[in-house]
């Protein structure tokens, strides 16, 4: 792990962000604290930091709200956390694409290992590397196993989304709304369309796997074996 992995902790509770700050710093991290969500944009743009831990009831904007904001200009990993366990709430964070989603009150030593695990997928600048999986946000640069696998944006955007929680099922109308953030009105077979391609593209380098999951009745899912 690199020392300079820097994680944003932006929470209202001066105390909690106190205490996972610390265990944050024991794990090799550098850390820093905001307390708003009306300060957050701005700060990232002066010092991108590897991984925000964002909780969903802030002063001034509300999580989702800078999760949106973050999302048009920046793929930085994001842990969201909140008091509010409804699953609705559960639901949109994860639907937005948020990486993870923990629920106060939670076990701070539990969060760090959810923060390795997420930043152990991805490489300096946001790329994750997964069993042979490489991933380029900056160019949309992807390959399996060394082997170039030449994406569309839009298939780039799919396979990033599954592979950063292998074995997690994602449904069609989730997929949709990670792909389409201007709401526009699209089919949920096009996601199928997506796929199909996505998987023909994949067989093509000859890995001798399958990536892409379906899932009957639920959507698909990432599993590199």
């Amino acid at each position: 792990m690199s020392e300079s992995q820097l994680i944003l902790i932006v929470e209202d509770e001066p105390s909690l962000a106190q205490v996972l700050s610390e265990y944050l710093d024991a794990a090799g991290y550098r850390t820093a604290w905001l307390d708003s969500g009306d300060e957050v944009q701005a700060w990232v743009e002066r010092s991108p930091p590897a991984l925000i831990v964002l909780d969903l009831m802030l002063p001034g904007k509300d999580g989702l709200s800078v999760y949106r904001e973050l999302r048009a200009t920046h793929d930085i990993p994001v842990v969201m956390a909140t008091a509010r366990v409804d699953e609705i709430d559960r639901m949109i964070g994860l639907e937005l694409g948020a990486d993870d989603y923990i629920c106060k009150p939670y076990s701070p030593r539990e969060l760090v290992v959810r923060i390795k695990n997420i930043l152990r997928r991805c490489g300096q600048g946001g790329k994750p590397v997964e069993n042979g999986l490489s991933l380029d946000s900056s160019s949309l640069k992807t390959s399996i196993d060394g082997r170039p696998l030449d994406l569309t944006p839009v298939e780039f955007k799919l396979l990033h989304l599954l592979s950063e929680t292998p074995g997690r099922i994602y449904s069609r109308q989730q997929l949709l709304n990670h792909l389409y953030d201007d709401y526009r009105s699209v089919s949920e077979r096009t996601v199928d369309s997506h796929i199909k391609n996505l998987r023909r593209k994949i067989d093509l380098l000859g890995i001798g796997r399958e990536l892409i999951h379906s899932v009957y009745g639920m959507g698909y899912k990432y599993e590199n074996e």
